[in-house]
């Protein structure tokens, strides 16, 4: 598998953002991606005053455009099930900081490359996966948006990108530590990564 270009990973989690109307879920996904692009092209956003503007724009338009706890239920799996409630809120809000943190400074090295849609497809009846195509001098990545309606409203709950799923990934990780040991643990695991103790 080829490596991702830096830059393309949060096309991949924190590029989808604003706020976006429900409808068809292809011109959902299209909208926030140009959305985000116009911030990250934007002239008067250079240097690190800049960066710290972009970041802030990306992040706001993020929380409200991904559905975390969707995400976090679908990387737990059937260990969401041995979560308590608090547990559970706790571990969606670390989450959703280690996703961020792990992308905003990737996205907002964003040098230009070209995003193509292609087609979205069923994949229930209240979730569809977008497909785009990013078009770089390396190449061509393809990255699917896996969105569900909630409240009338498309939101991301899994990105694919080379084939791979971000919810895979997370999952395969959390699952080895949960294994033989209590949420706890992973929620230890997870504060110390974000500097929370």
């Amino acid at each position: 598998m080829k490596k991702w270009p830096a830059g393309l990973m949060l096309l991949i989690l924190l590029m989808l953002p604003f706020p976006a109307l429900a409808g068809v879920p292809l011109d959902t996904v299209k909208s926030n991606v140009n959305g985000v692009l116009d911030v990250l092209r934007d002239p008067k956003l250079k240097g690190e005053s800049g960066k710290k503007v972009k970041e802030q724009r990306i992040t706001v338009a993020a929380d409200k455009l991904f559905d975390y706890v969707e995400l976090s239920k679908r990387t737990l799996g059937l260990n969401w099930n041995k979560f308590a409630a608090d547990q559970r809120k706790e571990f969606v809000e670390l989450f959703k900081t280690i996703l961020k943190d792990a992308y905003v400074d990737k996205i907002t090295a964003y040098t230009n490359e070209q995003v193509n849609f292609t087609k979205e497809a069923p994949l229930s009846e209240n979730t569809v996966e977008v497909q785009s195509v990013i078009v770089s001098k390396g190449g061509e990545t393809p990255i699917y948006y896996r969105v569900i309606k909630k409240d009338n409203e498309w939101k991301v709950y899994d990105v694919v990108v080379e084939g791979v799923s971000l919810i895979s990934n997370y999952r395969s990780q959390f699952r080895e530590i949960l294994g033989n040991n209590p949420p706890s643990m992973l929620l230890e695991t997870l504060r110390k990564k974000v500097g929370k103790r």
